[in-house]
């Protein structure tokens, strides 16, 4: 009998102790679950990547074989230009490379386009317009967002990339971005980059350098200079980090001796000062140099610049794959 009522109060002892035990866990939870809904939600983890999609066999028949993109230097464009037939500036130097293009080749084959944005280069004595970061900005993106949205419908689609002075600096970054397989499309999709006064140019950039065989852009000398008096917003950024990646064997610079902005002796500004540097870099777009390249020799032959961009991506265009459109 007492062993009896001992082990009954045993067995109370053990269902307190058992329901003490949930009550704790209880409250710890619901502590828990409290805690979780206040407390701030910490970062989401990145999605899983999926697996790659196939490259399809066919495009629409509405796309081009090739987009050549041609992105006007400064003072040559303007953000509401009409990308198939500009007017803003009829003396824009690449109009002499892409009206032939557009007269060799039919739309279907060639959609031959001009980059529209700002293209200006605020400075002391000018109307009041976009500083060069501004306007190289806004360069770049229109350039990236024109190649992406042909890329999107046309995936088979390939692409030539050429610029001139501002142009040719937003050119070469966009390249640069495409061959480091951060741009728009992928590498293999272009065909060919031709840069004309490349404010950015070293001469390790390109597989062919034709012009002047010394010398470096003028951005590359004066790395770093920006926001001085009498030139706002210009910043210099110096060579484009790792160059043109993969994409530097597939490039053409054209350079003519005594332009500044492409072929600038390492001392060439520093007389100067920083705000007489920037100052005379402004006015070297301007100088008789620069503004010829129409009429410069760049080979043996005796074509001039924009001929020999002409012809050479007319060769790459002809020498493209043709998709199968569905």
């Amino acid at each position: 009998m007492w062993a009896d009522r001992k082990s009954k109060k045993k067995s109370r002892k053990g269902g307190w102790l058992l329901a003490a035990l949930v009550v704790v866990v209880v409250v710890i939870a619901g502590g828990v679950a409290v805690f979780n809904i206040f407390r701030p939600p910490g970062p989401v983890p990145p999605p899983i990547p999926g697996p790659p999609q196939p490259t399809p066999s066919t495009q629409p028949a509405s796309c081009p074989d090739v987009q050549v993109v041609a992105v006007p230097g400064t003072w040559e464009s303007s953000p509401t230009d009409d990308p198939h037939n500009p007017t803003f500036n009829p003396n824009a130097l690449l109009l002499n490379v892409t009206r032939p293009l557009q007269n060799e080749f039919a739309s279907s084959r060639a959609d031959v386009v001009t980059v529209p944005y700002a293209a200006q280069f605020a400075h002391f004595g000018a109307p009041p317009q976009e500083t060069y970061d501004q306007s190289r900005a806004q360069g770049t993106q229109a350039t990236e967002d024109m190649i992406a949205s042909m890329a999107k419908g046309c995936p088979l689609t390939h692409y030539v990339l050429m610029g001139f002075s501002q142009g040719a600096v937003i050119a070469g970054d966009v390249a640069a971005k495409i061959g480091a397989g951060q741009g728009p499309v992928a590498a293999d999709r272009v065909l060919g980059v031709g840069l004309v006064a490349d404010g950015r140019r070293e001469m390790s950039d390109a597989a062919v350098n034709l012009g002047i065989q010394s010398g470096v852009g003028a951005e590359v000398v004066l790395r770093g200079l920006h926001d001085v008096p009498g030139v706002p917003g210009a910043t210099m950024t110096g060579p484009r980090p790792g160059g043109l990646g993969s994409l530097t064997s597939k490039t053409v610079q054209i350079c003519a001796p005594g332009d500044l902005i492409c072929a600038a002796p390492p001392n060439s500004f520093t007389l100067f000062g920083a705000p007489g540097a920037l100052v005379q870099l402004a006015a070297a777009s301007q100088n008789p140099v620069h503004a010829k390249y129409n009429s410069f020799v760049v080979d043996s032959e005796g074509q001039t610049a924009t001929k020999y961009l002409t012809g050479w991506a007319s060769g790459l265009v002809n020498g493209a794959p043709t998709p199968a459109h569905g």
